[in-house]
C-alpha cells in the first residue's frame, strides 16, 4: 500500500501501402520478452531523477525533401521549402521516423543510467490533417505498438518504469458512447502490457486510466484519461475551464486541493507549448460565472498567462499557497509548430541517496519522515458560510474538506519535492534549435535549453565536494558547466529554488509586474522556443 506522495499526470497512437522510410527501430520480437517486466525488480540506485517526453506523433508518410504545405507527404517542386531529414521546424508537419528513433535512442544512451522512470504522455501517431492520407485505426495501434516495443526495449526492461497515458489521438472512433471493456481498452492493455502492473489492469480496461508505484511504498503516478473529461477524443488534455466539462473541471480543482498535501505534482503534454499555470480555490468558490463576463479573452496563451499572474494579490505576503495548485506542460518531440524537446525532472532524495529502489520503503530514514508527517495536523477547509459568496458555487455543495500543509513536500524542500536536491531543485528542457540543418549525413543533436533553478544550485555538489549526485550529470551539461567561475548563464533565466507550490507562484509573481520586461521576453522566448504562437 502507498504510504506517501502521489505524481498525478495526464497525458500523455500502420495497415497501408508501406511508404519508403525506415521503420521504426523496434527490437525484433524475438528479442522482446513477453512477460511483464515489474518496476522495482532490477535492482538500480535511486537517482532522484526522472524523464518526461510527450507529444512524439511519428508519420510513416513523411517523406524528406516533401513541400510542408502537404504535411510533408508530397513533392511540390517549385515550393522553396522542403522537408528536412530528421523533421521540419515550426511547421504543421509530424515526426519522422529518424527523430523518433533518434530521439529514443538519444534518450537511452545519454540517460537511462541517471534516472528512475519515465512519464510519456501520449499521441503516439500522426495528426488525421492530411485529406488525401487517411489515418485507419489499425495505424493508430501499429505505430503505438512500435514505440511501445522500442521503450519497453530501452527503459523498462532494465527496471525502469514507463507510465504511458493515452493521447487524443488514441482509438480513433469516438470512446463517450461507451464504458469498457471495449476493443480500444482490450488492445491498449497489450500493447502496454509490460507497463501497466496487473494489479490496475481493471481499471485501464475499464476507463483507461491506472496508478503505478514508481518508487514502491513511496511515489506513486496516476495516469488519467481526460477523454471522459472532454467533448473530444484528447486522453491527456490539461485542466481548464474551456476544455474540461464544468463538472469534471470543479472536480478536478477540488481533488487537487482536496490532496495538496500528498499530491507532487501535475504533468501534462498536448498542447506543445512549454507552460504552466494554477488551479485555483477561486474557481469553486465563486464559480465561473465572473470569468465568462470578462472582456474578450487575450489572443495568445502567453497574454492570458500574463493576465493571470497580474491578477495575483499586490503583495506576495497576501497569497494563500493553501489555495493553489500548479500544472506543468511540457512541449512535445514533434516539431509541430515548434522543436522537439523532452524535460528531465530532479526530486529530493535527501537521505536515501545511493538506496536501492526496491529497498526504499523499507529505509529507516523514509520511516522517520512518514512518522513526522502522520503527527502533523494539516489545515482543513471546509465549505462554511463565510467562505461561500455564493451559495450556488461548486464550492458550497461540497462535503469534504481538504488538506494543505506547509511542510508537505508540494509546498516545503524536503524528501520527494518535485525538482529538488536537498535544498535546491530543477527541471532541465533540451531541445533542438538547428532541427533544418541536420541530415542523414549529419546526424542530428539535442541541446540544452534552460534549467529552472539558480547556476550556483547546479554546482553546488561539486563545489563541495560532497558525495552526492549532481542535479544533472556534467556529461550533459554544455561546457560552460564544467568549470567553477560562471556566476551567471543564459540557461539559468529563472532562479527557482526548488518547484514547490510557493516557488512558482513566486515566479508567476514576478511575471505579473509590468516591469520584468526581460523576464517576460524570456518566458516567451522558451514557451515557443524563439518562434511565435500556433
Amino acid at each position: 500500500m502507498l504510504k506517501q506522495g502521489l505524481l498525478l499526470l495526464a497525458s500523455s497512437s500502420f495497415a497501408l501501402t508501406m511508404p519508403t522510410q525506415v521503420v521504426l527501430n523496434a527490437p525484433p520480437l524475438d528479442q522482446v520478452s513477453s512477460a511483464s517486466i515489474i518496476p522495482g525488480v532490477i535492482d538500480r540506485p535511486l537517482h532522484g531523477r526522472f524523464l518526461h517526453i510527450t507529444d512524439m506523433h511519428p508519420d510513416p508518410y513523411y517523406l524528406p525533401g516533401a513541400a510542408p504545405s502537404t504535411y510533408c507527404h508530397r513533392m511540390k517542386p517549385k515550393k522553396k521549402k522542403h522537408a528536412g531529414y530528421y523533421g521540419t521546424p515550426f511547421s504543421k508537419c509530424d515526426s519522422p521516423l529518424a527523430l523518433t528513433n533518434f530521439t529514443l535512442d538519444y534518450l537511452h544512451d545519454h540517460w537511462s543510467d541517471d534516472i528512475d522512470f519515465v512519464i510519456w504522455t501520449g499521441d503516439n501517431a500522426r495528426h488525421e490533417d492530411d485529406d488525401k492520407l487517411p489515418r485507419p485505426i489499425d495505424e493508430i495501434y501499429d505505430t503505438n505498438r512500435d514505440i511501445a516495443e522500442k521503450m519497453h526495449h530501452l527503459f523498462s526492461s532494465k527496471g525502469i518504469p514507463v507510465v504511458p497515458t493515452l493521447g487524443k489521438l488514441a482509438g480513433g472512433p469516438d470512446i463517450h458512447s461507451f464504458l469498457g471493456p471495449n476493443d480500444i481498452t482490450r488492445t491498449y492493455s497489450s500493447i502496454w502490457s509490460n507497463f501497466i502492473p496487473q494489479s490496475s489492469l481493471p481499471s485501464f480496461l475499464q476507463g483507461g486510466y491506472y496508478t503505478v508505484e514508481v518508487i514502491p511504498d513511496s511515489v506513486a503516478i496516476i495516469s488519467l484519461n481526460t477523454m471522459y473529461y472532454y467533448d473530444s477524443n484528447e486522453g491527456h488534455v490539461p485542466p481548464s475551464n474551456e476544455h474540461y466539462f464544468p463538472e469534471c473541471y470543479y472536480r478536478y480543482v477540488e481533488l487537487s486541493l482536496q490532496f495538496q498535501d500528498t499530491i507532487l505534482g501535475h504533468l501534462f503534454g498536448h498542447q506543445n507549448v512549454d507552460h504552466f499555470f494554477f488551479l485555483e480555490a477561486d474557481d469553486l468558490f465563486h464559480g465561473l460565472e465572473a470569468e465568462s463576463k470578462q472582456e474578450a479573452s487575450p489572443t495568445t496563451l502567453f497574454d492570458t498567462l500574463i493576465r493571470d499572474f497580474s491578477a495575483l494579490p499586490d503583495s506576495q505576503a497576501d497569497i494563500n499557497h493553501d489555495f493553489y495548485a500548479v500544472v506543468n506542460v511540457n512541449p512535445s518531440v514533434v516539431p509541430n509548430p515548434y522543436l522537439p524537446s523532452f524535460r528531465v525532472f530532479a526530486y529530493n532524495i535527501t537521505g536515501l541517496t545511493n538506496t536501492l529502489v526496491r529497498k526504499v520503503g523499507q529505509d529507516p530514514y523514509q520511516e522517520e519522515v512518514r512518522t513526522l508527517r502522520r503527527n502533523r495536523t494539516p489545515h482543513r477547509h471546509g465549505s462554511e458560510a463565510e467562505d461561500c459568496e455564493d451559495t450556488e458555487s461548486w464550492r458550497c455543495k461540497l462535503e469534504r474538506a481538504w488538506h494543505s500543509d506547509s511542510e508537505a513536500p508540494s509546498r516545503k524542500n524536503t524528501l520527494w519535492t518535485p525538482l529538488g536536491y536537498a535544498q535546491v531543485s530543477g527541471d532541465t528542457q533540451y531541445y533542438m534549435p538547428k532541427l533544418g540543418k541536420y541530415d542523414e549525413n549529419k546526424e542530428a543533436e539535442y541541446e540544452l535549453e534552460y534549467v529552472t533553478f539558480p547556476l550556483s544550485k547546479l554546482r553546488v555538489e561539486w563545489l563541495a565536494g560532497g558525495d552526492e549526485s549532481p542535479l544533472i550529470p556534467l556529461k550533459n551539461l554544455p561546457e560552460e558547466f564544467h568549470g567553477l567561475g560562471a556566476i551567471k548563464s543564459k540557461y539559468a533565466p529563472y532562479d527557482l529554488d526548488d518547484l514547490t507550490i510557493s516557488s512558482w507562484l513566486d515566479l508567476a509573481w514576478r511575471l505579473g509586474q509590468p516591469e520584468e520586461k526581460k523576464l517576460r521576453k524570456r518566458f516567451r522566448k522558451n514557451m515557443y522556443m524563439g518562434g511565435e504562437e500556433s
